[in-house]
């Protein structure tokens, strides 16, 4: 009964974060989700069944997560290629390892796609929210 009651204030409370947070935070959170997931799918296999292609995400998020500073100075030309990035490895999560996680009926690895899938989508509507706030504000000052 008691986390029922608190059940409506923690989902506002939980919106009105994600609402404030700033792109480049995002960028972090998704960039560190798939750094350590992806380490988590390479080494959790045996040495002779390790895919390098586990490896992916990991690599994306080596390449996003020293976009932030640029991000978070609102450069455009990083944050453009930090969304289509970002973009770019959503749609492969949804395409192969998802499918392959779920075939395989393998729990803990559909877990860690899926932690990844929502990272991503996390980090778009961020970003997406981020272009639009800018628009808005270069329109209000004329520029």
């Amino acid at each position: 009964m008691f986390c029922r009651l608190q059940t409506p204030v923690l989902k506002h409370e939980m919106r009105h974060y994600l609402s404030t947070m700033k792109a480049y935070q995002a960028n972090i959170i998704n960039a560190i989700a798939l750094i350590a997931m992806g380490l988590w799918g390479y080494l959790s296999e045996s040495a002779e069944l390790r895919s390098m292609t586990a490896l992916i995400p990991v690599i994306f998020g080596a390449i996003l997560l020293p976009m932030t500073p640029g991000i978070k100075s609102e450069n455009k030309i990083i944050a453009h290629i930090a969304v289509t990035l970002t973009l770019l490895l959503l749609i492969m999560l949804i395409a192969m390892p998802l499918r392959a996680r779920l075939a395989a009926q393998d729990s803990a690895g559909t877990i860690r796609v899926l932690i990844m899938i929502a990272t991503c989508t996390f980090a778009m509507i961020s970003f997406i929210q981020s272009f639009i706030a800018a628009r808005k504000a270069r329109k209000a000052t004329g520029t």
